[in-house]
């Protein structure tokens, strides 16, 4: 067992207040507290006293030499509202701006053809009986999931039982990337086979059981990522589908699932700018960098709808270099 952290300096008992103020909300929050024992450590080590939050010691604490872009960004976000929660209570404290920008990842995913998935999914549903897995009578229903629902591979894997609702067919994906509940319907056919595999399966098991779970050491838990992946790249090999650097990766089913919901909105004569922040809150983005992204792919992938696209909502379309919001 794991010995809790002793909180030493001028800021800990606001710090612990704030920290449990945000997991009563439903944040993990997990991250964010580190950071903030970091804080905590070095505002006591430095043998600075009292609770005065001054921007030569927040610079100090965020900008450190020794660490890269991304640690000062996440330290400013959480040192930013750290301060904002210290300002409410009455306390002096110097509100960091959140100014470092990092460098986006330039990955272009593989996008599955309608070819590739069919035999993507053949692959699956035949692959051979495993021993001492649950993989055959799992992975056909994983994999359905993440194809018609679009949801992140962690999301999916973090769902137990009492998240499924069979009466509107909808799932709770709780504590998502950032940090949202999110609720998604499943299309019927989907909905079908998620409960007739709840039915047999798991038959015997109680509402905390992960709908999607793993098997280890003659247990069921819940699944690890990488065994996931394992399991993928397995089926692609079985499907005669290469795997390049850029995928197909298990995330590829999300990219189609937004490519193929953006195809059908632009055939169809919908409008997109009304239509995107529907897509962008449905996907769990924090804003609509990485669903516009998703504009632009689709224009790619489909020439005969490139001109329309261009036309119509090119104001929309992000120019110049594609750049991957969530690598």
């Amino acid at each position: 067992m794991k010995t809790p952290y002793e909180w030493k300096s001028g800021f800990a008992e606001a710090a612990q207040n704030y920290v449990a103020l945000k997991k009563q909300t439903g944040m993990k929050f997990e991250i964010q507290e580190r950071h903030l024992r970091h804080f905590d450590m070095y505002y006591y080590k430095n043998g600075y006293e009292g609770s005065v939050l001054t921007k030569e010691i927040v610079h100090d604490f965020v900008y450190d030499n020794a660490e890269g872009l991304w640690s000062h960004r996440n330290k400013e976000i959480v040192m930013h509202d750290f301060a904002i929660y210290l300002k409410d209570r009455g306390y002096s404290a110097y509100v960091v701006e959140k100014k470092t920008v990092v460098p986006r990842c330039k990955f272009v995913p593989h996008i599955l053809t309608d070819d590739e998935v069919r035999r993507l999914f053949d692959a699956i549903d035949n692959y051979p009986q495993a021993r001492m897995s649950n993989r055959n009578a799992v992975d056909p229903v994983l994999f359905r999931f993440l194809y018609g629902t679009g949801v992140r591979i962690s999301e999916a894997l973090g769902i137990v039982l009492e998240d499924v609702n069979a009466e509107t067919a909808t799932v709770t994906i709780r504590a998502a990337k950032n940090m949202k509940d999110r609720l998604i319907p499943m299309s019927g056919s989907l909905a079908e086979r998620v409960f007739a595999f709840m039915h047999d399966f798991h038959r015997f098991s109680g509402g905390k059981m992960w709908l999607f779970p793993g098997f280890r050491h003659g247990a069921m838990g819940q699944m690890d990522k990488s065994t996931a992946y394992i399991h993928f790249r397995d089926y692609l090999l079985m499907a005669d589908i290469p795997h390049t650097s850029v995928g197909p990766r298990i995330h590829s089913l999300r990219h189609g699932f937004a490519v193929k919901c953006l195809k059908n909105w632009v055939l169809a004569g919908n409008d997109l700018t009304a239509m995107l922040p529907y897509l962008s809150a449905y996907m769990g983005h924090s804003d609509f960098r990485a669903t516009q992204y998703y504009l632009r792919l689709t224009s790619d992938l489909y020439p005969e709808i490139v001109r329309r696209v261009e036309e119509e909502f090119g104001y929309v379309i992000p120019t110049g270099e594609v750049i991957y919001d969530e690598c």
